[in-house]
């Protein structure tokens, strides 16, 4: 009986699992069609083909706790898909290359989600402060050290050098918006041309 128990127990909190990440994918779609301040649990329980919107509420507590899944599901799909991307990588130069073209990637390929974390950004869907800028640009500073430690790359501050790598990063979704059609392997190849030949030693 205990063994049926919790093999109910488990198939419930499956069942669960996947409804919560049914409503988060909804949410998604919707912030990305709509906006922040216009997706209403109505309209992201009509997306996700919920037949009300009490079935959002028993998975989250309001939509501050929705919104917090929404970032943390994108941003933890951005960090399994970077750590791939990165663990090949051989020296600093080619650790860069590969920080810029994995982003630029993933950015083309999620595009709903990328739109829907640029809108919360922009309209204050989650909190970024200084921590979390240190976040972002830290791997970065690192890769910009240790190419410098190696020979590889020229004097400079690497916190300066790391932000302006990440700012041309994080502008691809903005321009996206407005260039749909851009071509996203083009820029990732003109953003590495630019900062290989910032970042370069002197022959």
């Amino acid at each position: 009986m205990q063994a049926r128990n919790s093999s109910a127990e488990q198939s419930r909190t499956l069942t669960e699992q996947a409804r919560r990440a049914q409503i988060v994918s909804a949410a998604i779609g919707t912030i990305a069609d709509l906006g922040y301040r216009n997706a209403t649990f109505a309209q992201i329980a009509r997306r996700a083909g919920l037949s009300s919107t009490g079935l959002i509420s028993y998975h989250f507590a309001g939509k501050e706790e929705l919104i917090g899944e929404v970032v943390r599901t994108v941003l933890a799909d951005i960090g399994a898909f970077m750590a791939e991307r990165m663990k090949t990588a051989a020296s600093p130069a080619v650790a860069l290359r590969a920080y810029i073209e994995g982003n630029v990637a993933f950015i083309g390929s999620h595009r709903e989600q990328m739109k829907a974390l640029a809108d919360l950004f922009i309209n204050g869907g989650f909190g970024y402060d200084a921590a979390s800028e240190k976040a972002a640009v830290s791997p970065l500073e690192e890769i910009m050290s240790a190419g410098q430690a190696a020979g590889e790359f020229r004097a400079f501050d690497p916190a300066v050098m790391a932000t302006l790598v990440q700012r041309a990063v994080d502008g691809l979704p903005f321009l996206l918006d407005v260039r749909p059609d851009l071509d996203v392997a083009a820029y990732g190849r003109e953003v590495v041309t630019v900062f290989d030949l910032a970042t370069r030693a002197q022959p």
